[in-house]
């Protein structure tokens, strides 16, 4: 790009960060998930389950009544994807499936008591890793971290952050 040619917004925020910064932080997201994702595979791996099913768990448990069709939204996944994952949660009651209270072509999904046990048996490594990251990071690096992801998603208002307890 020679001097008269002006540079797109994204190439401006490109030049901020040198490749090598960027490349980086790539790793770091690749490192940081693979560790993150470690326990809870090799779990799911004790009940034949994938990632896909860790997903399911944790947006429905965290989302009770939540509809079919707004998991699918929520998962971006085929119809055919999350049914042959959901079907098997179902049939071995890890999730209730009710018809919904106007619609009853609507369904809506819960985790059962065995569900939110395998949920928190997935979850508990996880929430203390991160626990312990957000101690050793500080307050102001949580918030950073929270706006960097937040900056990443496509649609950040698809977040809905929980009320504390």
């Amino acid at each position: 790009m020679d001097a008269s040619t002006p540079e797109t917004p994204k190439e401006k925020l490109e030049a901020a960060y040198s490749d090598a910064e960027l490349r980086d932080a790539m790793e770091l997201l690749f490192f940081s998930y693979r560790d993150f994702i470690g326990e809870p595979d090799a779990i799911l791996n004790d009940y034949d389950f994938g990632r896909a099913h860790h997903r399911v768990i944790h947006f429905v448990g965290r989302n009770p009544d939540i509809t079919v069709s707004d998991l699918l939204e929520i998962l971006k996944i085929t119809k055919q994807s999350l049914s042959r994952v959901l079907s098997q949660l179902i049939r071995e009651d890890f999730i209730s499936q009710e018809h919904g209270p106007t619609d009853r072509r609507q369904r809506l999904l819960s985790l059962t008591g065995k569900g939110y046990a395998l949920e928190e048996k997935l979850s508990a490594h996880q929430r203390t890793r991160i626990a312990e990251a957000f101690k050793a990071a500080g307050p102001e690096a949580v918030d950073g971290f929270y706006q960097v992801l937040l900056n990443m998603m496509n649609n950040p208002k698809e977040f809905n952050r929980h009320e504390t307890t």
